[in-house]
Formats: C-alpha cells, structure tokens, sequence
C-alpha cells in the first residue's frame, strides 16, 4: 500500500516479487506521477491498482504492506485490520530478517548526515557495514550478505518507529539527535512526536544502549525511560562519562581514562552543528570498539550529501547553496549559523503544522533579505510581521512570492559580490514539487544556467 513518486516501495515490491511472492501495488497516485518507481519494476510480475484503492485489496489477501507516508486517517489499514489481515512494513520486515547488529539513528534535524558519517567511519573499519532505512535505498535485497555482526546503520524517522512498534522492536544500538516540532501535519501534537520517536529506545532490553544528545532538553529528559544503558555526548558540557567537545577537540571519557576521538579540522562539512553531529557519530563508534584514527579518517573522507548545504555555484561573487532538505524551521536555523556573510534567504513551500516564530526572529536579524513563496508565503509573512514589530533594532526585508522560480529571479536582482543566496525552505516540498531532492535539483539547475564571469 502506496508505492510513492520517490520510490519508497520499490525496494520491498522487487524484493517481494522475486521472493515468488504474488505481488499488488496500490496506490492512490496516477500512474504519471510514479513513472519513474513504475519504471523500476516493469519487468516483475506484478499487479498495479493506481489511482484508487479497491476494498477487496486490503480484505482478500494474506498481508498488507504499508509505506511509512501512508496518513495515520487512512481507512484502509483499519478495513484489514477488521478482517484480521496483518500490517507489516519495509523495514519490520528488514530488521526481522536481519542478523546483523543493528544502529538505529532518528532526530527531528540531522540524522541523514549523522547515518551517513557514521556509516563512513564503520565502513572502514568492518568493510560488511551497511547504511540504509530513512535515507533511501532498501536493504532488503541485501539481506543474503548480513553476516552475524555485520554493521547495520538506519537512519529510522517517526512513521517507521511507529511500525516498528507494531512489532515491538527497538534496535539494540539506538540514537537520539535531537527533537524540535516536524511532521506536526500527523502526529498532532508535539507530545504525540515525541512518543513516536521514543520508539527507538522504549523497547530495549538492559543490555542495550541509547547514545543521547545532552544538550537537547527534551532528549536529556528520555534517560528516564531508557530500559537500557545511555551514553551521552555534548558540544557544550564536559562529562566523567561520555563524549564531548573541549577546545575543537572531541573526546571520550570512559571508567577514569579520557581518549581524543577526534578534532573540529577533521569534519569537512559546513556550519558548527555538524561538530555536533560529529560528535554523535564518533560516540556511536566507541560502541563498535573503532579507534581514534579510523573515527578521524571517517569524518575526513565524508564531504556532505546532496540537498545539504550544498554549495552549487559562484556567480558573479554570489555563493549559492542548496539547502533543500531542511523542511523544518529548526533546519534552517542551523543553516543560517553556518554563514557570517550576508544571507538571502528563500523559504517556503508545503506546511507541516510546525510554527515559524523563532525562525522569524533569527531571519529578521541574520539575513539581509528573505524571500518566502508557496503554500507557507502567507504564514511566514505572518510570522516575519510579529517577529519585526517585536524588533529593537529593525527587521531584514521580507519579499512574498508565487513560487520558487519567482523567488530566485527576486534574489538575483538583490544580490551583490560577496553575498549568499540560500535555499532553506523551513518547509515539505509537496505543494510544488513531488520531494525536496526535485526541488533541490530545479534550484541547483536554475542557477547553474545564470550567466556569469566566474565559474565554481
């Protein structure tokens, strides 16, 4: 049950067929818009329903498959539910099969970066590691070459833990980043988020470990429902026990002894957060006994994914970045911190439910402009009108556009030598684009076609 425009059931279809498994894909999309996962599948023998879902579907069958996006209010789950079909997912279905030693990664900002360096670093030292879940690509078809110990790093978000709960499984290795409003639109409630992401730790056993952020409240306070062990890690306080940054450096203390993982000139990647995300990433290889040297050469040979504060060109003295993946305000935050020179800001596109408040009063004073458009344009414009009139010292401009292409032709014609133009949406993709890589890739290939005298 739904098969996605960004090829979210793909993997578990193909696997499923070639299980000998009798195979239908339902989805509520037209068959235009899921070209590219139909594409993928084309030569499996398997029946398509799309555009509609049919009762008997979901009614006659030994098992339903629901992708993670699927609306909690969907009726459907419910119908096979009411005639005891049983509800499975990709990745239930992954970790049951799984003999690997499993790392679970979920936050509300940073885990596609976090997985990505941490599997980075364990690839080098157990070259059977595997990165998958939430940050693309099914490791099902992979499941013959997990060997008993392989590394297996997921990145999980809150729809997967709540499958997950389905099957009351936890991983034995799991990390919190941190926890800022998202995905409001479903859970709610930012307490309902919370209890979604508390999955990954809720069903541990006393032997496992949960690797938390210690300067995230929220997360601080999840130690007392921890069933297992915490390991903690900070870029602001110094422990007896655990990780944390002192003088660019960041170290492990352990049982009296202190060990340098690592230093700030070994992470390649923009902006002080991802210290941050470092640090997590060196804490969670302790757990795997790699040494210091093996952590350090990880973070080196890691230079960031696409959609992340991506810089994609030098026009005329303009730096431009792709920021596209960050569809929270939180994200966008953090990617405002990273820069000192002046910043134009384009914001905008489907709402989630999370508010704008504090976005707005950091854009009011870091950015020299910022230009909203779509779905949100009239909510952040709300925002930015509180947020200036609460000013002391005045508020940056705040220009209202259509849509995205609109928004960059306005901040071509604001900008000068030395200036950036960030895209950082604060918001989903889904109001002009089918997912925040395609719109990261129109604005990547827009700027490139602007004429310059420079080059990247």
């Amino acid at each position: 049950m739904g098969l996605g425009s960004f090829g979210g059931g793909v993997g578990l279809a193909r696997y499923l067929a070639r299980q000998g498994a009798h195979v239908t894909v339902t989805d509520l999309q037209p068959q235009e818009r899921l070209s590219d996962s139909l594409n993928a599948l084309a030569s499996l023998p398997i029946r398509f329903v799309l555009g509609e879902h049919r009762e008997q579907d979901f009614t006659d069958t030994d098992v339903v498959f629901v992708n993670p996006a699927v609306p909690l209010t969907s009726r459907y789950p419910d119908l096979a539910r009411q005639h005891q079909v049983p509800l499975d997912s990709e990745i239930n279905l992954f970790v049951r099969e799984c003999c690997g030693r499993v790392i679970g990664i979920t936050g509300s900002v940073g885990k596609s970066t976090t997985t990505s360096l941490l599997g980075s670093i364990l690839q080098l030292h157990d070259t059977r590691t595997r990165v998958g879940g939430n940050i693309g690509g099914s490791l099902l078809p992979h499941l013959d070459e997990i060997t008993p110990g392989t590394p297996v790093v997921l990145e999980l978000s809150s729809f997967q833990l709540e499958q997950l709960a389905w099957q009351a499984y936890s991983p034995p290795l799991a990390m919190v980043l941190n926890l800022t409003p998202n995905h409001l639109d479903r859970h709610g409630t930012m307490d309902a988020y919370q209890r979604a992401k508390e999955g990954i730790f809720a069903y541990q056993t006393p032997a496992d470990t949960a690797v938390l952020n210690w300067d995230d409240a929220r997360v601080r306070q999840m130690a007392d429902r921890t069933p297992g062990r915490q390991l903690f890690y900070s870029t602001e306080a110094t422990f007896d026990e655990g990780v944390y940054c002192q003088d660019n450096t960041v170290i492990y203390a352990s049982q009296g002894q202190r060990t340098v993982l690592c230093h700030a000139t070994d992470v390649t990647l923009q902006g002080r957060h991802n210290l941050g995300n470092a640090a997590a990433a060196a804490a969670a290889a302790t757990l795997f006994d790699v040494p210091p040297d093996t952590i350090a050469r990880g973070l080196r040979r890691f230079h960031g994914l696409p959609h992340r504060l991506e810089r994609v060109a030098d026009k005329n003295g303009v730096n431009y970045y792709n920021d596209s993946k960050a569809t929270t305000p939180a994200s966008t935050l953090r990617a405002l911190e990273a820069f000192e020179h002046p910043v134009i800001l384009l914001a905008g596109g489907y709402d989630k439910g999370t508010p704008f408040d504090e976005l707005a009063r950091a854009a009011c004073h870091q950015t020299k402009a910022t230009i909203v458009y779509g779905a949100t344009a009239p909510k952040l414009v709300q925002a930015f009108e509180l947020a200036s009139r609460q000013a002391f010292a005045g508020c940056a401009q705040v220009i209202q556009c259509t849509d995205l292409e609109a928004a960059l032709a306005q901040a071509v014609a604001l900008t000068d030598p030395g200036d950036i133009v960030l895209l950082s949406p604060a918001c989903a993709s889904y109001d002009q684009f089918p997912h925040y890589e395609a719109r990261g890739d129109f604005f990547r290939t827009w700027v490139q076609n602007l004429p310059d005298s420079n080059g990247i």
